[in-house]
């Protein structure tokens, strides 16, 4: 049976200062492994995160579940200055949505 790394969110990069690709996974962030071509990398970082998964079962440690399979409500709770507040305000205002359409058109 497939591990959750299976499902997790894999990035690769070119990066000049490694010389090479640079493949990440999002839900461990600590791990990256650099190889010469993006399919090694992938390939080295998968191994990698399958191995860090195992050892984290094997010490009865929590296994970070894949964000694909998270729940999410679509709120977030933010806070910013207040003059952006106003300023944000006074443009859903202007524009006729609400202040959650706005932030919501500019997070988009």
């Amino acid at each position: 049976m497939p591990d959750e790394s299976d499902r997790y969110v894999y990035r690769i990069h070119w990066s000049n200062e490694d010389n090479g690709f640079v493949a990440t996974v999002a839900e461990l962030p600590d791990l990256r492994f650099i190889a010469q071509s993006s399919v090694d990398a992938l390939a080295g970082l998968r191994v990698m995160a399958s191995e860090r998964v195992a050892a984290l079962r094997s010490k009865g440690q929590t296994v970070p579940e894949p964000f694909e399979e998270r729940h999410y409500s679509g709120h977030i709770m933010l806070r910013v200055p207040p003059e952006v507040h106003r300023r944000l305000t006074i443009e859903a205002a202007e524009q006729g949505v609400s202040l959650s359409r706005l932030v919501q058109s500019r997070l988009a």
